[in-house]
Formats: structure tokens, C-alpha cells, sequence
């Protein structure tokens, strides 16, 4: 019997006014599965990503989560479907007014009403999970470094036990042991819960660390999909020149004259 994807897309297609963005995507990713989408700052990744959680309408394609048809849901539907979402956002994207503890119970809160004592009990759980002390729960956000951040977005992505998370450039802004931290972190926090997850970076150590699967995103279309072990060997000139980052190849980076 075939596997029902968990999310699924064919011919994805996104434009902002003539500029097209995604050019008909197609990508597959199973449950449990990790697929890390790699490509240049521009390509359209965030904006692909964007679309899979629905803050995005795409012109044409489908999208679907769990068999269905995320673009023909109701608005009630597709809140539900949401719920089963995690997110670690780019810049962590903490409340600055709330403690941490609160950045952290957000979601449990506010979308599953659940009462600020079991919530608070959860959320300190939840950052020793990612290797914060208890105390750190009442701290405010501008009291924290930029890997103690990541680790509260980290918090709060798994705060729920999602079903999927997704990771938007999740070593951005780390030193090099940060980052590598933090890809363990993820990979023991996502087996631990048996999520599927799809993530955005252009960073290829970590790609190389948290991916099943890697996908490259150029010119609106996935060029190239295949297991994390086959990315050196793929025969493709733009995957090479990438994962290298060489300035020599095909994929031509515009350069603005002073």
C-alpha cells in the first residue's frame, strides 16, 4: 500500500505583480521525513514555505497535508489544520513585551486555552529540553543571547508536540559551535517527537546535519531532490556550484557596481 505524502505539492505556482516567484513546484515529503530546502537568498524559499503554512495563496497548483486539499479548505478547516503546525522563525520572532516562559506557552494558550499554571509548567519542560535552565523562563527576551533565542524559538516550536514544524533559516546569525548546537538540538528534539519537518537555509552544514532529504530551489522550480548522502554526487552543475559555493558556474549572482 503507498504511503500518503504528509505534505505534497504539484505545480505550485506564486507571482508578486510580473516577478514569478514559483514557477510550478513539485515536492514530496513523507511522514517523519526531514527535507531541507536549499537554495540562494532570493529564490523564492521563504516565500515556498509561506505558501505550505498558508500565509500565502499561490495563483495555481495544490498543496496538500495529510491527503487534503489545504487550498480548498474552509477557514475553519484550515485553522484546525494549522493547530498541528511548529514554527522557528528566522529571528526566533519573541514577543519582547511577554517572559519567555509566555513566548514559549504561546500556542498552548491562546490556541488550546489551556490554564497559565499547566502552561508555565510545560514551557520550563520545554526549554530544559533545549538546554535553558528553569530560571530563564521569566527573563524577557532582550535579557538573552542569539543562540539562548533560537533555543526559546526552538521551545516553543515543539511546545505543542507538533505533528510538522518548519524551520526558516535556523542557524542565521549563530557563530559556528551555535549552530551546531542548535542542528542537535533539532535533530534529538524531531526524533524524539517523530515530526515531519521541512526546513529553509542556505546553510550547508546544517542541511548536511538535519536533512533526510534536500531539495534545491532556483528559478522558482526545484531543480534537484534526492537523499542528503547523494548531494555531493548529483550530476548537477547548480547543486555543485552551490553546496561549494563556488562564484564560478551557472547560477550568475548579480553584482551591483559602486
Amino acid at each position: 500500500m503507498t504511503q500518503t505524502p504528509k505534505i505534497e505539492l504539484a505545480g505550485v505556482k506564486k507571482r508578486f505583480g510580473s516577478k514569478v516567484v514559483l514557477d510550478g513546484v513539485d515536492l514530496t515529503v513523507l511522514k517523519g521525513e526531514s527535507l531541507v530546502v536549499i537554495g540562494g537568498s532570493g529564490t523564492g524559499k521563504s516565500v515556498l514555505l509561506k505558501c505550505i503554512l498558508g500565509l500565502l495563496r499561490p495563483e495555481s497548483g495544490m498543496i496538500r497535508i495529510d491527503g487534503k486539499d489545504v487550498l480548498r479548505q474552509s477557514h475553519k478547516e484550515r485553522k484546525a489544520q494549522m493547530a498541528k503546525f511548529g514554527m522557528l522563525f528566522q529571528g526566533a520572532a519573541l514577543f519582547d513585551s511577554l517572559p519567555v516562559w509566555e513566548n514559549v506557552s504561546f500556542g498552548l494558550m491562546k490556541a488550546r486555552g489551556m490554564k497559565r499554571n499547566e502552561a508555565k509548567e510545560i514551557a520550563i519542560e520545554k526549554l530544559q529540553r533545549v538546554g535553558l535552565a528553569a530560571d530563564v523562563a521569566n527573563l524577557h527576551p532582550d535579557e538573552l543571547s542569539g543562540g539562548m533565542k533560537k533555543r526559546v524559538g526552538l521551545a516553543r516550536a515543539i511546545a505543542t508536540e507538533p505533528d510538522i514544524i518548519f524551520f526558516d533559516e535556523p542557524t542565521t546569525g549563530l557563530d559556528p559551535i551555535m549552530a551546531d548546537v542548535i542542528n542537535d538540538l533539532i535533530v534529538e528534539c524531531v526524533r524524539d517527537l517523530g515530526a515531519t519537518t521541512v526546513t529553509i537555509t542556505h546553510d550547508m552544514a546544517s542541511a548536511r546535519k538535519i536533512a533526510d532529504q534536500v531539495a534545491m530551489l532556483y528559478q522558482g522550480k526545484i531543480i534537484w531532490q534526492g537523499a542528503k548522502e547523494q548531494v555531493d554526487n548529483s550530476n548537477n552543475a547548480y547543486v555543485d556550484q552551490f553546496i561549494h559555493g563556488r562564484a564560478d558556474g551557472p547560477i550568475k549572482m548579480a553584482v551591483r557596481s559602486a
